[in-house]
């Protein structure tokens, strides 16, 4: 078994960017919303972006689905009943964005979109779980890989689970960004 701080260390730096991408995104969206100069500035920043932002959703799927399996086939961790779920969610998502950014399907954030209408949720319950123990008694999750029981824990918040809520929610971002088609200036 190998000596996961690295990989805990790198991904939680990954996590920390991601969240801090997403944030970002919320903030300049609510500002172009009250703002015409933010709106200028915004439309040309998701002109320049929208191009890349679906190749960037399936790195991150990829990265999630290959740090997944680094946890369980090298370290030796093995997933609780509510990480096989979210496996369920995301492995199937880096494949379907793979695929579409392959193929430059520009309706693959569709077929992405129940993957990640039901990843969200579930990575944010499981990490509930992980925060108040007692939501875990009406789960089905058993006593030998526990649901509530994190394998780690960064900056007192950042759990596998955390790690992958932020992936979904990154990856939901992104492919909102890639179905930017532009918008055609007012006339004067």
């Amino acid at each position: 078994m190998s000596d996961p701080r690295l990989a805990n260390s790198l991904f939680t730096v990954l996590t920390l960017l991601a969240n801090a991408f997403v944030v970002l995104a919320l903030v300049a969206a609510l500002v172009a919303l009250v703002s015409a100069s933010a709106r200028q500035s915004l439309r040309g920043v998701l002109t320049k972006t929208a191009p890349f932002a679906t190749r960037a959703a399936a790195a991150v799927a990829v990265v999630t689905t290959l740090g997944s399996l680094y946890y369980s086939q090298v370290i030796g961790w093995l997933p609780c009943e509510l990480c096989w779920y979210q496996r369920i969610c995301m492995f199937p998502l880096s494949a379907i964005l793979v695929v579409g950014v392959i193929r430059r399907d520009k309706g693959v954030a569709w077929y992405a979109l129940p993957f990640l209408v039901a990843g969200i949720p579930l990575a944010l319950y499981h990490w509930l779980v992980e925060r108040v123990p007692s939501l875990a008694e009406g789960s089905s999750c058993s006593a030998f890989v526990p649901c509530s029981i994190p394998y780690f824990q960064e900056l007192g918040y950042i759990t596998l689970s955390f790690m992958d809520m932020s992936a979904f929610i990154l990856i939901a971002v992104l492919l909102i960004i890639g179905r930017y088609r532009g918008v055609k200036e007012e006339s004067s």
